[in-house]
């Protein structure tokens, strides 16, 4: 029993990669209190201590405080390691290649290439404009950036989405995931999404204002439409939502009057089952849910027994206020989904809520860059300052070093004297070959091949063919982690759409639900000289269409805003080309149309030229008779 008791628990879940570290799993697979006393917190659930413990870690490696988290567990030699940037440098260029060049909100069918776009296209077009001056006016593109760079660092980022009646529109908010605790039950999917969510975290002692130590959280819970509640106070003087007063029908005659409880405007009670039910603007049926909001404070000392984030009790909370006035206890926010959107970096296994840091499998070499790195400063210190023996008669003795190290020194030994100097460049020399294999291994790992890290001089790339097959892996990494984020972009546009109108803004009157995108740039360096040349061959030759052609240069980074003004362009100043279409159709409007002018009006037509007849017979009116024997000049063959 007792050697059993001293084997180490292998602990396998999404963020056993970090097993290894002694400040990240103990003999129980628990992490070190003294590095990570925030994840050991009385409310956090058991089940979340490692995945708090584990952001915390990979977050110190993003900050080059790795050293400084695994010396706060004991471990005094780790003071001494360098970190220089590879971490941060490796999420800054994932991040890069999976957004891409720009990222664009689209809807199908909004660019139209008809002339009469029919309703449908123009409700997707109207809602696309209406979508992009939104991200405009919510710095979207910021906050897009700020939750990916968490996506990418922790495997995690989270939306939170609310309508401010001030601003008029949807307001976007990202939340670091180590607040972030959905409720997943013992028999609940973990892929989908949960419909109780807390994001809570603890709030320091304030001496100054007299505050204690307290802990927030906000939770959304979607759940059965019930009565109608307002402002109200509970027998402790605590501010509440409190139902409001029973409604009392008419009597009629014959019957007595039957107490009915309060709606809210628009919901309807079925009487036979009691249950009540709301018609969304968004939905084709009635809808028996809702989703109530609960921003809730309590102070840690008053928190007795066993609890945790999803079991405070309330009873003894505060209940935090709306900038409207109303309290958030239970608020009804009239929307039948939970407005937030959780983030994952990559693709998560089977029945899993959690992604997967970009850091998770290479780690462990990063740890070997830091020694090198470590090893490589403490060789360079006796390269530039070598260690320098002397001996003799009249030279310092018993170590000590009286003798000056300084250029143009002059040192005078005595009889029988001498000096050797310690030569470590060769052991410089192997530290940084070694930092080059790292960086290669890491790279292997991460799918980031050298030309994608900035790290290969261009003019060694033979090829622009021999750049796209180095940067193979590198697109299967980035297809999986667009992948991943798609589903999750559409869900976000379709709850920014259903916040303007459920918030009945005026620009989004009759706007129907539109399954917008959010489509993601070019990653990849581009041979623009290529591109061209593909493309005047193509469009030449007959084999690529104009459009198409212009597409591919727009794609290929050339300065094209809009595909179809440039092809007018194009096409205002190819005459030979317009020649041969009034020559194959004969219509002077179609070829002005083709130039993008206007076609000639009025004006008389020249008169038909033909040959005289063969029988000599007078030619009709309005025709040009040519001489049957025109005279000959001193040339002898002009007309």
């Amino acid at each position: 029993m007792g050697l059993l008791s001293g084997l180490r628990t292998v602990v396998i879940d999404a963020w056993s990669y970090l097993n290894y570290k002694p400040v990240f799993s103990d003999h129980h697979g628990m992490p070190n209190r003294r590095a990570f006393p925030e994840a050991q917190a009385m409310w956090v659930p058991e089940e979340d201590q490692r995945r708090l413990a584990a952001y915390k870690l990979l977050a110190a490696y993003d900050q080059n405080q790795a050293a400084q988290l695994a010396a706060a567990s004991g471990d005094h030699h780790a003071e001494d390691r360098r970190e220089f940037g590879d971490p941060s440098m490796f999420i800054d260029t994932t991040m890069a290649h999976v957004l891409g060049a720009e990222q664009t909100i689209t809807i199908p069918g909004a660019d139209h290439d008809g002339e009469k776009p029919d309703a449908d296209e123009v409700m997707a077009a109207r809602v696309q404009e209406l979508l992009r001056t939104w991200a405009d006016d919510e710095q979207f593109p910021m906050r897009l950036q700020q939750c990916e760079r968490k996506a990418v660092a922790l495997g995690d980022g989270v939306y939170r989405l609310a309508w401010d009646p001030g601003k008029q529109r949807p307001t976007v908010r990202v939340t670091d995931p180590g607040f972030y605790f959905p409720v997943i039950g013992e028999d609940d999917d973990g892929g989908e999404y949960p419909i109780r969510v807390h994001f809570a975290w603890e709030l320091p002692e304030d001496p100054k204002r007299g505050l204690k130590a307290r802990i927030r959280r906000i939770t959304y819970e979607l759940d059965w439409i019930r009565p109608a509640t307002g402002n109200g106070v509970d027998q402790n003087s605590r501010p509440v939502r409190a139902t409001l007063p029973v409604l009392i029908s008419e009597p009629v005659e014959g019957e007595e009057a039957i107490p009915a409880p309060p709606l809210t405007s628009g919901d309807l009670l079925n009487p036979d089952t009691g249950a009540i039910s709301r018609q969304y603007a968004w939905n084709d049926t009635p809808s028996y849910v809702t989703c109530y909001l609960t921003d809730a404070t309590w102070n840690i000392g008053d928190i007795k027994g066993p609890v945790d984030v999803d079991t405070l009790p309330l009873d003894i909370a505060t209940f935090g206020t709306g900038g409207d006035g109303q309290v958030l206890d239970h608020l009804d926010l009239l929307i039948d989904f939970v407005p937030v959107v959780h983030l994952t970096n990559t693709v998560p296994a089977a029945e899993e809520h959690w992604g997967q840091s970009t850091l998770a499998k290479v780690l462990q070499v990063l740890d070997e860059l830091a020694g090198t790195d470590t090893d490589s400063s403490r060789a360079s210190a006796t390269t530039g300052a070598p260690i320098i023996g002397v001996w003799g008669k009249g030279t310092p003795q018993n170590g000590r070093s009286d003798l000056e190290v300084a250029p143009g020194a002059v040192w005078t030994l005595g009889e029988g004297g001498g000096m050797i100097v310690a030569d470590t460049s060769k052991n410089l020399a192997e530290l940084r070959n070694q930092r080059h294999d790292l960086q290669d291994r890491a790279a292997n790992v991460t799918r980031l091949p050298a030309v994608a890290l900035g790290t290969v001089d261009p003019s060694k790339v033979p090829s622009g063919y021999a750049l796209q097959l180095s940067l193979g892996p590198m697109d299967a990494l980035v297809s999986s982690m667009r992948l991943a984020r798609d589903p999750k972009y559409f869900l976000f546009l379709k709850f920014v759409q259903r916040l303007f109108i459920a918030g009945q803004h005026p620009d989004w009157a009759a706007v129907t639900v539109q399954p917008a995108r959010l489509t993601f740039g070019s990653y990849t360096p581009t041979d623009k000289t290529a591109v061209l040349e593909q493309v005047k061959d193509g469009v030449t030759n007959g084999v690529l269409s104009l459009e198409t052609g212009v597409k591919m240069l727009q794609e290929a980074g050339f300065p094209i805003e809009d595909i179809e003004e440039e092809i007018q362009r194009i096409q205002s100043r190819a005459f030979s080309q317009a020649k041969d279409l009034a020559d194959a159709l004969g219509n002077p409007k179609e070829t002005a149309d083709f130039l993008g002018r206007e076609a000639p009006s009025g004006g008389e037509q020249a008169p038909q030229v033909i040959l005289p007849p063969a029988d000599g017979s007078t030619p009709q009116d309005g025709q040009l008779e040519l001489p049957e024997e025109a005279p000959r000049g001193s040339g002898g063959n002009t007309p």
